[in-house]
């Protein structure tokens, strides 16, 4: 059994004590955060509700979590996973050789969650897990980031990433990819899909599309439609 997963489908403890005690463990997470989300909300309302907060916790699968760290494979320095939830990302990225790891992550009961997972990959201390709104968080030192949020959220990132990543960056998200930006890699079928971007590659292409003259645009349009 490898340490490091604490899914509760993953586990198998060899005995139904263990069984019930893992999967009381994540009944109090998903009991607190939905506890959490409606007080924020009963006090401040649906609208002032952090985006973190918003959207469902749903943990990457095994094998999302191989396929983001083979596009990661030939790259280490700094990586950050935003909302990184109950931290596997992490804790494996560091098991990669990547370093510092860390992870921003909205919901207190998941960075206690992330913080077991460590101790238990005997990573802790070694890895980082911060209480904070990845909003505000500062990337303009980050050479790897991996993301696996919402649709939603998506165009508001994109806008972030490209504001403040340095040009070497490298992002890896799951599930949900860019849909404005052309991956460097892809890898994984299905919900197990994930897709890599070279920023320094996106904005050139943004910078190549805002250079085009509404007339170029048209011609451009109009001889691929000949094709």
């Amino acid at each position: 059994m490898d340490p490091d997963d604490l899914d509760p489908g993953e586990l198998a403890p060899s005995s139904l004590q263990g069984r019930r005690k893992n999967w009381n463990l994540w009944q109090v997470v998903v009991a607190a955060g939905l506890a959490v989300s409606l007080a924020w909300t009963r006090q401040f309302g649906i609208r002032r509700l952090p985006f973190r907060l918003q959207v469902p916790y749903v943990p990457s699968s095994a094998k999302q979590v191989e396929n983001m760290m083979v596009l990661l494979e030939k790259r280490s320095g700094k990586l950050v996973d935003l909302g990184s939830g109950d931290g596997r990302i992490v804790v494996e990225a560091y098991r990669r050789g990547f370093r510092p790891a860390i992870g921003y992550e909205l919901n207190p009961w998941l960075v206690s969650l992330s913080n077991i997972r460590a101790w238990r990959a005997g990573c802790y201390g070694k890895v980082c897990f911060c209480q904070e709104d990845l909003w505000k968080v500062d990337l303009s030192d980050c050479s790897n980031v991996t993301v696996f949020l919402t649709p939603g959220l998506v165009p508001l990132l994109e806008r972030k990433l490209l504001a403040e990543l340095p040009e070497d960056a490298c992002v890896v998200v799951a599930r949900f990819p860019f849909l404005k930006w052309t991956p460097s890699e892809v890898t994984g079928n299905g919900l197990e899909r994930v897709w890599a971007y070279n920023i320094g590659a996106v904005r050139q292409a943004q910078q190549g599309k805002i250079g085009r003259s509404p007339v170029q645009v048209t011609k451009l349009s109009s001889g691929l439609d000949k094709s």
